[in-house]
């Protein structure tokens, strides 16, 4: 499944999800990469007789479209006109409009505290009483409680966001490498700062691989290109705090840091960073629209193109209980459309650095890498595997500082 997933989110997200995360000229160069047509028309004659089948490749039941009942689990609201959960309901979202689906199909669960497991375990329950047989979980914090419901209800597919538990049957993890647009970003942020102190604002401390991993590559995206500027992390400990945010980027601002970067679900640092006159790099949608006089670009999902192609699986049975990780190259992540106020030579040395990372040239965790602490992690000509850097990085940067 990972093979064709990855084929049809790339077609997904130059056709039709690209669209809903902003304009972006990542996707337009994904267009071109070469191989990419003959290799879909391949999966396309594979799959041709995949409508016959009751049964997919997992052994789980095929449903039909008019069958398809959708729950989906948010810490924030449908509502929301940036962040975490629009991303993801933009995602969903185009996704019932690329197969057809009526809106009484997708029965959605907001506002959820993902701390709470009481909390979380009711609205599982009530995506089952009311008869959904897929349910997408979108937050970290759903995680255990969706494994404990795919033992319990082996007939309903259940798909868990970010994380890393998964059965292999009816539930599965997706996620991406959100650190290849992290080095990108980082390019941009390197570049623009003159205070040589950087700020991000995380939602989770160091023992959260998702999040530290993300910094790291930022980091060394900034390194990159300016070796003596330092990023200076704010923890929040939370992953949808409006006013631990806000909190966070007033005192990376009161440090002298001139750029704050963000993985936490609002747009409060890019507003803060507006206000005190400095820039910004926004995260999960284009965080442009908010403080368009300080966003230099916005790190992107494309969800879409997963949900899309991921829900299609299980209507033509290919569907495999594989998990999906997927990258820049299947469309998934990109950045949004350089603010024409970043460094002249960023638009260069970003286009130049994702060609290798498309080309496969530029790993980000590549060979040796020094920690803030003065360790060695890697060995030289080797990468990371991707399940160490999804749920194993541990560790900072060297030029990462940690503000208490």
């Amino acid at each position: 499944m990972k093979k064709k997933l990855a084929a049809a989110c790339l077609l997904l997200s130059v056709l039709a999800g690209a669209a809903g995360c902003g304009s972006s000229t990542q996707v337009d160069d994904l267009v071109t990469n070469e191989g990419y047509e003959e290799e879909l028309g391949q999966v396309s004659a594979e799959d041709e007789t995949l409508s016959e089948r009751t049964e997919t490749k997992a052994g789980t039941k095929v449903i039909a479209k008019e069958d398809l009942k959708i729950g989906v689990l948010y810490i924030g609201s449908k509502e929301d006109s940036s962040g975490y959960t629009y991303a993801h309901e933009l995602g969903i979202s185009t996704m019932a409009g690329n197969l057809g689906l009526e809106e009484d199909q997708i029965l959605r669960k907001e506002e959820l505290d993902d701390s709470k497991p009481a909390e979380i375990t009711q609205a599982l329950q009530e995506c089952v009483d009311a008869g959904c047989n897929i349910i997408f979980g979108t937050s970290f914090g759903f995680m255990e409680a969706m494994e404990q419901f795919a033992e319990q209800y082996p007939d309903i597919y259940f798909a868990h966001g970010s994380g890393y538990l998964s059965n292999g049957k009816n539930f599965t993890n997706y996620f991406g490498r959100i650190y290849q647009a992290r080095y990108l970003s980082g390019i941009a942020a390197g570049l623009k700062t003159q205070s040589g102190k950087i700020g991000y604002v995380a939602a989770q401390n160091q023992d959260n691989a998702e999040v530290t991993g993300g910094i790291d590559a930022f980091a060394m995206g900034v390194e990159s290109v300016n070796p003596e500027a330092k990023v200076y992390v704010k923890v929040t400990n939370s992953w949808f705090d409006p006013e631990a945010e806000e909190a966070a980027a007033q005192a990376l601002l009161a440090e002298g840091c001139d750029v704050l970067a963000q993985h936490c679900d609002t747009t409060k640092p890019q507003k803060a960073a507006q206000e005190k006159g400095v820039w910004g790099i926004g995260y999960n949608s284009d965080m442009s629209k908010e403080s368009p006089q300080a966003t230099l670009t916005s790190v992107l999902w494309n969800w879409s193109a997963y949900y899309t192609a991921y829900i299609q699986s299980i209507l033509d049975g290919s569907y495999d209980g594989e998990d999906y990780y997927g990258g820049m190259e299947e469309g998934l992540l990109q950045l949004s459309d350089l603010a024409d106020f970043n460094q002249e030579e960023a638009f260069a040395k970003i286009q130049e650095a994702e060609q290798k990372i498309l080309k496969g040239e530029l790993q980000v965790f590549e060979g040796v890498m020094e920690t803030n602490d003065g360790r060695k992690i890697g060995i030289q000509g080797q990468t990371l595997a991707d399940d160490v850097i999804t749920g194993e990085i541990d560790w900072y940067y060297k030029n990462v500082v940690v503000l208490e």
